[in-house]
């Protein structure tokens, strides 16, 4: 969501490294270097006190067992560290805490942060490991204290929020007593994983590295162990609607009515959207918005068009003030968010991938017009996970032991429920709260 390193981004961006080919061909404003620059150049007195610059996973970590290793998963996604380095170390015993040769010393010189290489990438990480690997010796005394864990708890290598879910739901899509005998390496290949929160990472994976303009990646062993990894996503979704319900002169009635219900302002929305749909007569939910469209770049567009400065646009507003009004427009915003999760899937399948599969979590995978809308406007069945804690005990899993490798994230038991494509919506499903 920061934004603030939109004029460094660009500075970087008309460089000729090659590290930039890994990052969709450009940098986005919301990774480290950019940041990083910022800061330099910013708050000087800050960058020259700094005794390491972490992502917060690997801080964690850090914090949790005073091991600098860095992750994979975070380095590689967000500081343009060139994990395939290390391809040939991936079955090798020691490989927990390999030296820093990813990083591209001529891109950190040429951007004005060659002060980073300094000391063997000492502030940036000067070993790295696979996600899971375990660090140290686990927890220390002090950290143990202050979690009321055991000294010695093992803490594995990070990995960030996001590619964690991807993690946890990758593999839930139920298969067939008939084809469980053996591992199809290619069939995660055919699938993306929606984590829809605050923004929304769209996750997907390939056996060879494809080079997509506009999208992240390819990312080597970031998320799925020897996988590639392309990352597209959306800058503000979870907040785009928030930001779309609370600015409306009716959001206060409406969270009002919604709390004399005990139900969410996303439950009511929905109800108003299903007695609208009924007393209109309309033939299926979208057909309401026919006069109302939105473009959801509101916080630019991360992918496929990579530009953080694109604009939002709401078009077919009238007078109307009422909580219908609101509804609808809350839906057009909906459908928006989908048409965008449609333009990244079409543009990923049109360079190389060929994903036939939406799995989503996280809190927008809760709201069932949210799930529906993005099933039918991509005319593809969304998987959800049925166990909440899916994604932990899997993380917990590859945090055991990175060398399960594809294993750690394969199952065979039905792990989740289809949401196929429609023509019309129910809401009777239960919506829990959205975070």
């Amino acid at each position: 969501m920061d934004h603030r390193a939109v004029k460094q981004a660009e500075k970087i961006n008309s460089s000729s490294s090659p590290v930039l080919q890994y990052c969709g061909g450009s940098l986005s404003p919301e990774m480290q270097p950019p940041k990083l620059l910022w800061v330099k150049e910013n708050l000087q007195e800050s960058w020259t006190m700094a005794f390491r610059w972490m992502d917060l996973s690997d801080w964690l970590a850090y914090r949790a067992t005073g091991d600098d290793t860095r992750s994979l998963c975070t380095t590689v996604c967000k500081w343009t560290y060139l994990g395939h380095a290390h391809m040939q170390q991936i079955d090798e015993k020691d490989s927990r805490n390999m030296e820093a040769c990813g990083w591209d010393d001529e891109f950190w010189e040429e951007i004005g942060l060659g002060d980073l290489i300094d000391g063997h990438h000492a502030k940036i990480g000067r070993s790295v490991a696979f996600p899971g690997h375990p660090l140290g010796s686990g927890l220390t005394p002090y950290a143990a204290k202050e979690l009321g864990l055991r000294v010695g708890t093992p803490v594995g290598t990070s990995l960030i929020d996001a590619h964690a879910g991807g993690v946890g739901v990758m593999e839930s899509v139920a298969v067939p007593d008939s084809e469980s005998k053996g591992y199809d390496k290619e069939a995660i290949c055919h699938r993306l994983v929606l984590v829809c929160g605050t923004s929304t990472c769209h996750m997907a994976v390939s056996r060879s590295k494809l080079f997509i303009p506009g999208v992240w990646g390819p990312f080597w062993s970031a998320m799925v162990p020897e996988y590639w990894l392309t990352e597209g996503g959306q800058s503000a979704t979870g907040a785009l609607l928030d930001y779309i319900i609370e600015n409306h002169v009716a959001s206060p009635r409406l969270a009002n009515r919604a709390a004399s219900q005990n139900i969410s302002v996303f439950e009511l929305l929905n109800k108003i959207l299903k007695s609208m749909m009924q007393d209109l007569k309309s033939p299926f939910l979208a057909a309401l918005t026919e006069d109302i469209h939105v473009l959801p770049d509101f916080h630019g567009n991360r992918s496929p068009i990579a530009d953080p400065k694109a604009k939002g646009v709401v078009c077919g507003l009238t007078l109307d003030t009422s909580e219908k009004q609101l509804a609808l427009l809350y839906l057009a915003t909906v459908q928006s968010i989908a048409y965008g999760t449609r333009h990244i899937v079409d543009h990923c399948n049109a360079h190389g991938h060929q994903i036939d599969t939406l799995l989503a979590c996280g809190g927008l995978a809760k709201n069932p017009l949210y799930v529906q809308e993005h099933a039918d406007i991509l005319g593809r069945s969304v998987f959800l996970s049925v166990c909440l804690s899916v994604c932990l005990s899997l993380f917990l899993t590859h945090t055991h032991t990175h060398s399960h490798k594809h294993s750690l994230t394969h199952s065979h038991t039905p792990l989740s429920i289809s949401i196929p494509p429609s023509l019309s919506l129910s809401l009777s499903l239960p919506l829990h709260r959205i975070v």
